[in-house]
């Protein structure tokens, strides 16, 4: 009875351990088959201004800058485009847009621009073409001396009574001191959004963060280093490249963080449009939204002249340099920089994400669609952009952090999307079946030397 028992242990051991190895071997395959970080796993998008901007721009681009003055969302999210003449009315109209009939072209906006550009250059100024005023608009901040201000005064009426001067209070300046933050000896700055070359993976940020080969990490003792400046532009542009240590954003790439342990999917890339909600994620001051007021602004840092930027009333504050801007999943730009606070307001500038991409020949990082495929579709031009009241960031999921995450060994044996835990099982089952095998050994041995015993004494 004793042998028997034996037995039927010995034979279940053995089916356990069988049984071990094939269910080892089946969590290693699917762990590697599901490892983040190739293209099929983490599909890659890009969108260039010219089919990513929306009905309106598509209208003006179609009718030509002497006939048009610039598109934006309505409030009931109507595209509306500024047109010169009637018959580039009839047009919008019959492409279901609203046309709005206006005195001065974007040929005249662009003429008065080249004029200021050409003026003395003054820190503290910007300029932008306001569509829905059909004006150019000339900001000064509370740096700008009066005399500065009566010199580019009479730039202005030279140029015509379309041009409006406005002060301000606060100041111009850079956002240095998506969403998390990196940390480097030039200060601290905002991670935007994760963007590849096809081999490597990079941090996209302002450029005005820090200078080739600045160094980040992303704790405050310099002990998590993040990875290396590589490229970039400012002024003249404001974007630069973080190249990941690892040459690999890891986890979540297709992910912005908002604070709280939660994140917005990324799905595509376009330009904004004025009038548009959007949202920005800052490593100071968090998620906060705003809308569109401008495009193609120039701003005159005191570090020097950027151009082209989004201008938006949405708030920021030092640190939230390089964070995120975006709606509804769609990469917009990186923050450039404002004046003002999240106490009183203000106004901030953001590096339109489709320029840079396309100058450094990049490609943006999405996520997978909630169900663990494909990103989701981008708006299609038909569709425009949703109404300014009805726009949300995105679509939310949890987040450990688009930064490396450091993670023990033990955690990461445990992590079921790992080869760890496979390898475990299998390592446990061939434990157990060489220990099963040694066990039958020694038991046939001593029944041998009991028999031998036996028989000759």
């Amino acid at each position: 009875m004793r042998h028997a028992r034996r037995r039927v242990v010995r034979r279940v051991t053995r089916l356990a351990a069988v049984g071990g190895l094939l269910l080892g071997g089946t969590m290693v395959t699917h762990a590697v088959a599901s490892e983040p970080g190739t293209p099929d796993a983490v599909p890659f998008s890009t969108a260039s201004p010219a089919d990513a901007s929306g009905p309106g721009a598509g209208l003006v681009r179609r009718l030509g800058t002497s006939r048009t003055a610039g598109s934006w969302v309505g409030e009931d999210g109507r595209t509306v485009v500024a047109v010169t003449d009637e018959e580039a009315a009839a047009v919008v109209r019959a492409a279901g847009a609203e046309p709005r009939m206006v005195r001065h072209s974007m040929d005249d906006f662009d003429s008065a621009t080249r004029t200021l550009s050409s003026a003395p250059r003054v820190p503290g100024t910007a300029w932008m073409k306001d569509y829905r005023s059909n004006q150019v608009v000339v900001r000064g901040d509370s740096t700008v001396s009066e005399d500065d201000w009566s010199s580019l005064t009479e730039v202005a009426d030279g140029i015509g009574d379309f041009v409006r001067m406005e002060r301000i209070g606060g100041i111009f300046t850079t956002r240095l001191a998506g969403g998390l933050p990196v940390l480097s000896t030039a200060g601290r700055c905002s991670a935007g959004f994760n963007v590849t070359d096809g081999r490597r993976e990079f941090i996209l940020t302002a450029g005005h963060c820090g200078p080739q080969g600045s160094v980040w990490f992303s704790d405050d003792g310099g002990r998590k280093k993040v990875g290396t400046t590589v490229g970039g532009s400012f002024p003249g542009d404001d974007y630069s490249l973080i190249a990941y240590e690892g040459g690999k954003a890891g986890e979540n790439a297709g992910v912005v963080a908002v604070g709280g342990g939660k994140g917005v999917r990324i799905t595509g890339v376009a330009d904004p449009t004025v009038g548009q909600r959007i949202f920005r994620s800052g490593s100071t001051s968090g998620l906060r939204d705003g809308e569109v007021t401008a495009l193609d602004v120039t701003v005159n840092y005191p570090e020097g002249t950027v151009g082209g930027l989004i201008e938006s009333d949405v708030c920021a504050e030092p640190g939230d340099s390089g964070g995120p801007m975006f709606s509804e999943g769609i990469a917009l730009g990186v923050t450039s920089g404002g004046s003002g606070d999240c106490r009183s307001g203000g106004v901030t500038y953001f590096q339109p994400l489709t320029k840079a991409l396309a100058d450094l020949d990049l490609k943006l990082i999405v996520a997978p669609g909630a169900d663990g495929g494909g990103p989701s579709p981008e708006p299609s031009q038909a569709q425009g952009v949703a109404a300014p009241d009805a726009a949300t960031p995105g679509s939310s999921t949890s987040v450990r952090g688009i930064l490396p995450d450091p993670s023990t060994l033990v955690s990461r044996l445990a992590d079921p999307r790992n080869v760890g835990p496979g390898l475990l099982v299998t390592g446990g089952s061939l434990v157990a079946l060489v220990a099963s095998r040694w066990i039958r050994a020694e038991q046939d041995r001593k029944a041998y030397r009991r028999q031998y015993s036996a028989l000759w004494g």
